[in-house]
């Protein structure tokens, strides 16, 4: 397996130009968990991916919604983009799977916040993405997993 990726003292627009870098090497049925206090980026990483994505609607955080879903682009094809934020959820039970199942698409690219509790569910590893704040304006981001890997081959 690859070595986590990571950035230093990264500015709200160097953040945006990560998520678009990472969104390149995403594909369909990929799950990018992201990790980091409240305040982090996280949903900033995500609004940015989802652009790079082909989704022309304002991304915003689901936060009080659970998910939201998207229609973006991947080349020549259209690609569904989530994004799911489990904040509130403190386990997963038998009827959230449910809900969650239509979010984990083979045919999508879904990110999900604060997935804690849903990792479980996960059949394969996903990519995941740790902010953390140096600075009030800069952050640190590491990224591992699958889209690690294909960044690292792609150098």
């Amino acid at each position: 397996m690859t070595e986590p990726l990571e950035w230093q003292e990264l500015d709200e627009d160097a953040l945006s130009a990560l998520a678009e870098r990472v969104s390149t090497v995403l594909e369909p049925g990929d799950i990018v968990v992201l990790r980091g206090e409240v305040g982090a980026g996280k949903t900033t990483f995500v609004r940015a991916a989802a652009r790079s994505l082909g989704v022309r609607e304002r991304v915003t955080s689901p936060t009080y919604q659970f998910a939201r879903g998207y229609e973006g682009r991947s080349g020549d094809r259209n690609l569904r983009v989530n994004h799911l934020d489990l904040y509130r959820l403190e386990g997963v039970e038998e009827r959230d799977v449910l809900e969650l199942d239509e979010y984990l698409d083979a045919g999508a690219v879904t990110f999900v916040e604060w997935a804690e509790p849903a990792l479980g569910l996960l059949e394969e590893p996903p990519t995941v993405v740790e902010l953390a704040h140096v600075t009030p304006t800069t952050r640190r981001v590491r990224v591992s997993g699958p889209a690690a890997v294909r960044l690292s081959g792609s150098s």
